[in-house]
């Protein structure tokens, strides 16, 4: 038995979460309902701006690691953060929710840590204002490969593949995982990263890979056939496991070319921030546990369908608990 069941790699990202109305929205330029890229003085501005905010340790693979801890998985976090009050605060957060952190914040004159301003609107769209600060500098050498040996399975971040030194750390991470027996896999996360590096997503997905997981823009944004059903074969013919979330109409996993279509049930949001992630540690999990595909996925959806019924991005029930209600353990 490995001593990790899971190791995520990504962006560690304090989420600092307050209610806004489009007003607000439109008085502060902040575009809804999307993520968007700020420099620190507009990061301070909008810190500045918010009333009644609530701070939690964030960023797109450390909150599915959260919702693996809450199915109690063993779990570590490869991240970077800055020996500062938020760095702190994220280490000690994510070690308290049950995640090995295992890269001590950062000391001396780097960047600050960095934070995401989430502005949760009434109808539950989140428009996030992310300062990258010091995650963004995070590479090979932040990668423990004595640590990616010990994990049965890693779960990389789409959202870090813009600088050469993230795919770099990406690829060490990955080749000492399956070497030691693990599986790789990653979250494309943002359709327009892929743009800019579209040849380098699929020769990672193609020779690295183990499994992807995107949405239906994600996955539409590797190959632009104006085709889902298209793409899905492309990708599938290069990769043995592909999930596509479809939002209303469900989520499709291609393994080994066996399709499975799994339905979701349509609810109204409270706050969509964390679908993606939980849905993804719903699947883990199911991955991890040697599920079928389409327990696997409804897993994926359970775990989805708890974090948009309340504010912040990581479950607040029992999600075992919720599995156990289902039928699926």
């Amino acid at each position: 038995m490995k001593k990790y069941q899971v190791v995520g790699i990504g962006n560690a990202i304090v989420d600092v979460l307050t209610r806004a109305d489009d007003s607000f929205l439109e008085h502060m330029g902040i575009t809804k309902g999307i993520m968007q890229l700020v420099e620190r003085e507009r990061a301070e501005l909008l810190y500045g701006a918010m009333e009644g905010r609530v701070q939690a340790p964030g960023g797109s693979v450390a909150n599915t690691l959260a919702g693996l801890g809450n199915l109690g998985l063993r779990t570590a976090f490869i991240g970077r953060v800055h020996d500062d009050a938020l760095g702190r605060f994220y280490a000690e957060a994510m070690e308290k929710d049950g995640t090995a952190f295992v890269n001590p914040p950062v000391p001396g004159g780097e960047l600050p840590t960095s934070r995401s301003m989430i502005f949760v609107s009434p109808d539950g769209e989140r428009s996030m204002n992310t300062y990258l600060g010091i995650s963004a500098e995070l590479g090979p050498d932040d990668v423990d490969e004595a640590v990616a040996a010990e994990a049965e399975i890693v779960f990389l971040e789409g959202y870090l593949f813009d600088k050469d030194k993230g795919k770099e750390a990406f690829i060490r991470l990955a080749r000492a995982c399956r070497a030691a027996g693990g599986k790789a896999g990653i979250a494309i996360s943002d359709p327009f990263c892929v743009e800019r590096h579209r040849e380098d997503f699929l020769q990672l997905i193609e020779h690295e890979m183990d499994y992807v997981i995107g949405n239906e823009a994600e996955i539409r944004s590797l190959y632009q056939d104006n085709s889902l059903e298209a793409d899905l074969e492309r990708v599938a013919a290069i990769c043995p496991l592909v999930i596509c979330t479809r939002s209303g109409d469900g989520v499709t996993i291609l393994k080994d070319g066996v399709r499975t279509d799994v339905p979701v049930t349509k609810i109204v949001p409270v706050d969509a921030t964390g679908a993606g992630d939980q849905f993804a540690a719903g699947f883990l999990y199911g991955l991890a546990t040697g599920t079928d595909m389409e327990t696997a996925g409804r897993m994926g959806t359970v775990a989805a369908t708890e974090v948009i019924t309340h504010m912040g991005p990581r479950p607040e029930a029992s999600l075992p608990d919720l599995f156990r209600e289902a039928g699926l353990i």
